[in-house]
C-alpha cells in the first residue's frame, strides 16, 4: 500500500508540476507574443513529458483533459471563460488525447521489455552462480569426507604428522566453504528484490588494512603492500562488502597467480571517484578468460576450466554486483611488467573548496 502510494504522489506530482511549468512558460511567452498560436503546441509537448515520465495512461489522459481546459480557459479569447463550441477545439482535444495515449503506450511496453531484460539478467547471473556454486561446494566437501574417513578408518597406523596434516585439511577446506558462504549471502542481499545497499562514509585505509589482515592469515607466505593516499580519505560505502571485494580480489591472485609472491593495493582518489586496483607478479590471466572473468563462471574459450580445482568465478561475479551496486565498476587486464591488475572504482562526492 506505502508503495502504491508513493507512486501515486510521485506521478501526481510530476503531472502538475509538468502542466504548472509549461502554464507559467506560456504566460511569460503571451507578453512577447502578439497571439496565442505557440500555446496548444506547447501544451502537446508538456502531455507527452507527462505520459513518458510517468506510470500508465491515466496520468496522460488526464494531463491531455486537464491541457485542453487550461487552454481554453487562461489563453484563449474570451479569456477566463470556458467556451467549448470555439473553431477547432475537438480537434485539439483529440490530437492531445492521441499524443497521450500513444506515448503512454510507448513508454508502457518500454518499461515492460526492460523488465523482462532485467529478469533474463537475473536469470542468467542465478544459473551462473548454481554452477559455480555446485563445482566449488562438491570439491571442499569431498576433501573433507575423504580426510575424516583417513582419520577414522586408519587411525591406529596413521602417525601424528599424517593425522595432522588431515586435520589441516580439514580445516582449511572448511574455511574455503566458510567463503563461499559469505559470498552467496552477499548475493542474496544484493539481489533480493527489496535488498537496499546502506552506504556510510568509511575510512580508506581502514577498510584496506583490516581486507589485508584477513587474507594475510591465511596466506602468510605472500607479501602485500598497500599504496594509499597521503590525506585522510573517507568515501561512501558498505564497508564489510567492500571489504570483501579487496579479500577476494587479494585470495584471486593468491590462488590463480600460480607464482604471485606480492601482490599491490593501489588506492587512488580521481576526479569524482576512488580507484582501487589490486596487482601482483604472477604469471598473468590468460587472454580467454578475460571476457568472461566477472560473468560467475570461469571457462576459457578452449572449453578448459580456468581451474579445476578453486573456480573464483563466483567471488568475482560477487565482487562485480557489489561495486555494480555502489554504482561503480570493474575491469581486469595483464600488467606490461608481468601478473594482473584488476580494479575497481566508486563514487564519491567531490569536496567543496574555495567555494566551488
Amino acid at each position: 500500500m506505502k508503495r502504491i502510494q508513493k507512486k501515486w504522489v510521485k506521478n501526481s506530482l510530476i503531472t502538475v508540476g509538468v502542466l504548472g511549468i509549461t502554464t507559467i512558460f506560456a504566460l511569460l511567452l503571451q507578453q512577447f507574443s502578439p497571439t496565442d498560436t505557440h500555446v496548444p503546441l506547447l501544451f502537446v509537448l508538456a502531455v507527452l513529458f507527462v505520459s513518458r515520465y510517468t506510470e500508465g495512461y491515466g496520468y496522460g489522459i488526464a494531463a491531455s483533459m486537464a491541457a485542453v481546459i487550461g487552454v481554453n480557459y487562461v489563453f484563449t479569447y474570451p479569456y477566463f471563460e470556458i467556451n467549448f463550441t470555439l473553431t477547432g477545439y475537438p480537434l485539439t482535444f483529440v490530437a492531445m488525447l492521441a499524443v497521450s495515449v500513444s506515448v503512454s503506450t510507448l513508454t508502457t511496453q518500454t518499461k515492460q521489455q526492460e523488465q523482462i531484460r532485467l529478469e533474463a539478467e537475473k536469470e542468467k547471473m542465478r544459473g551462473n552462480l548454481l554452477r559455480a556454486v555446485s563445482h566449488d561446494i562438491r570439491t571442499p566437501l569431498t576433501s573433507i569426507v575423504g580426510s575424516a574417513s583417513g582419520i577414522l578408518d586408519n587411525q591406529k597406523v596413521l602417525s601424528p604428522e599424517k593425522m595432522l596434516k588431515l586435520v589441516e585439511d580439514i580445516r582449511d577446506e572448511a574455511q574455503w566453504l566458510i567463503r563461499i558462504v559469505e559470498n552467496l549471502l552477499s548475493v542474496t542481499r544484493i539481489n533480493g528484490e527489496n535488498a537496499r545497499i546502506h552506504t556510510e562514509d568509511e575510512v580508506v585505509e581502514e577498510i584496506v588494512g583490516s581486507a589485508v589482515m584477513k587474507f594475510q592469515k591465511r596466506f602468510p607466505g605472500i607479501q602485500v603492500e598497500a599504496v594509499l593516499p597521503k590525506e585522510f580519505l573517507m568515501v561512501p560505502m558498505d564497508g564489510i562488502l567492500i571489504e570483501q571485494v579487496i579479500v577476494n580480489l587479494l585470495e584471486n591472485s593468491a590462488l590463480h597467480g600460480k607464482t604471485v609472491s606480492l601482490i599491490r593495493i593501489v588506492a587512488k582518489r580521481k576526479p569524482g571517484r576512488l580507484s582501487v586496483a589490486v596487482e601482483d607478479d604472477g604469471e598473468g590471466i590468460k587472454e580467454s578468460v578475460l571476457p568472461v572473468m566477472f560473468e560467475g563462471t570461469l571457462i576459457s574459450r578452449e572449453g578448459e576450466e580456468y581451474d579445476s580445482r578453486r573456480n573464483m568465478g563466483i567471488g568475482l561475479s560477487v565482487c562485480m554486483s557489489i561495486v555494480k551496486a555502489h554504482k561503480g565498476d570493474m575491469r581486469a587486464e595483464n600488467r606490461e611488467t608481468g601478473g594482473a591488475r584488476v580494479a575497481f572504482w566508486l563514487p564519491m562526492e567531490e569536496e567543496k573548496e574555495n567555494g566551488y
